[in-house]
């Protein structure tokens, strides 16, 4: 039925519980998978203008992210292909990540998004909403919210 699922991560818990849902729902379609993880963008501190903050640099922040981002990725290509489910990995870094989610799985021609259920909860989650929630209302691409 499904033939390419992209599951977005972001190493927590939940989010783990999410990847081996959706290794397992690849694994019965005979389904590929594309594992992501999205970063924000680089912003200044508003305290640029003391030294300290110098040593803060973009290039520096986008090589720790970067490795972050391969090192919870890294962790769900070895899982899937344990299970025998081919894997691709993906980073971006976005403001939005309900957004980026949604391109990338427009982009990498994804037939389910599987992702979990967390996000905000409470008066936060009502007023500004989760990322699942976001995907769930802007995306063409059926949404399994994994819980």
């Amino acid at each position: 039925m499904f033939k390419k699922i992209l599951v977005p991560t972001d190493g927590s818990e939940l989010s783990d519980k999410a990847v081996d849902g959706a290794i397992a729902r690849a694994k019965l379609h005979g389904a590929s998978m594309v594992a992501m993880n999205v970063q924000p963008p680089f912003r200044v501190p508003p305290i640029a203008e003391m030294p300290s903050a110098q040593f803060f640099s973009e290039d520096k922040y986008e090589e720790t992210i970067r490795a972050y981002a391969a090192e919870i990725l890294g962790a769900v290509e070895s899982r899937a292909k344990a299970a025998g489910v081919p894997c691709e990995t993906a980073t971006a870094v976005y403001d939005q990540p309900w957004q980026a989610i949604i391109d990338m799985a427009e982009r990498k021609g994804s037939d389910l998004i599987f992702m979990a259920s967390h996000g905000r909860r409470g008066v936060a989650g009502l007023l500004l909403g989760s990322e699942t929630q976001k995907v769930l209302t802007h995306c063409k691409v059926p949404v399994l919210v994994y819980r």
